[in-house]
């Protein structure tokens, strides 16, 4: 009902206007738009991070490899979105643009948080300026320095490091799930069997392993696998 009137009195025209309740629905919006993204869930695991996704039904018009969404950063950081596609792949763009711009000055590789952070900069930014809509897209981030680290950004240009996490489609009841069977010290086949066994308890008659694409970020390599390969 709240909703409701705020759109009649117009509080839902610009990402600049507060509600007296002091919400920004557009951010709101946004917001919703990423729990109609397909899901994915990251795990911190002993020596590496594991990030799982669901790449929703099949469509075997489309090549398997242009559907992948683990997104190479720099040679020690991943990403993976849900929500908006272009609107991740223009972030993600930026974020290797920032990685190399740090290479090049300092010559050394950057560590995943400084990314993260100028990435969740501009998200806020798109929450300030009129004329601009949100992002409408969370962030997830695996990186290697001197050890394993998962970071998540969302539309309001916050950001967390997680042990484990799942954005998209389902995210509160895959963390929950999350809270209650994650472990400390897994290795990456027990960090697959974690995120799948979600996955699987969430979409009940619906999972496939098929469905799903995953990669694993350790030290000094990143793989990219999927389906029955999970297993």
């Amino acid at each position: 009902m709240d909703d409701i009137q705020h759109q009649q009195m117009g509080y839902d025209r610009a990402a600049t206007m507060f509600a007296p309740d002091g919400h920004i629905l557009q951010v709101e919006y946004a917001e919703k738009t990423i729990r109609l993204g397909s899901a994915s869930i990251g795990i911190v695991c002993k020596d590496a991070v594991v990030i799982v996704f669901d790449r929703r039904k099949r469509d075997n018009l489309v090549i398997e490899e242009s559907a992948n969404k683990i997104n190479e950063v720099d040679e020690h950081i991943i990403c993976v979105s849900a929500g908006i596609s272009s609107d991740a792949r223009v972030l993600i763009d930026k974020a290797r643009m920032l990685a190399q711009q740090h290479r090049v000055t300092y010559d050394s590789a950057p560590s995943t948080e400084s990314v993260v952070r100028d990435i969740a900069d501009i998200k806020q930014q798109f929450t300030q300026y009129g004329g601009a809509r949100p992002f409408g897209v969370s962030m997830m981030f695996a990186g290697f320095n001197k050890k394993p680290v998962l970071y998540t950004t969302d539309i309001t240009g916050n950001y967390l490091k997680y042990k484990a996490n799942a954005i998209g489609e389902d995210d509160e009841k895959a963390r929950k799930l999350l809270r209650g069977k994650h472990k400390e010290g897994l290795s990456v086949k027990e960090g697959l069997a974690l995120a799948l066994e979600v996955f699987k308890e969430i979409q009940g008659n619906e999972f496939s392993v098929e469905r799903f694409d995953a990669g694993i970020l350790r030290k000094g390599s990143i793989e990219k696998i999927s389906g029955k390969d999970l297993i």
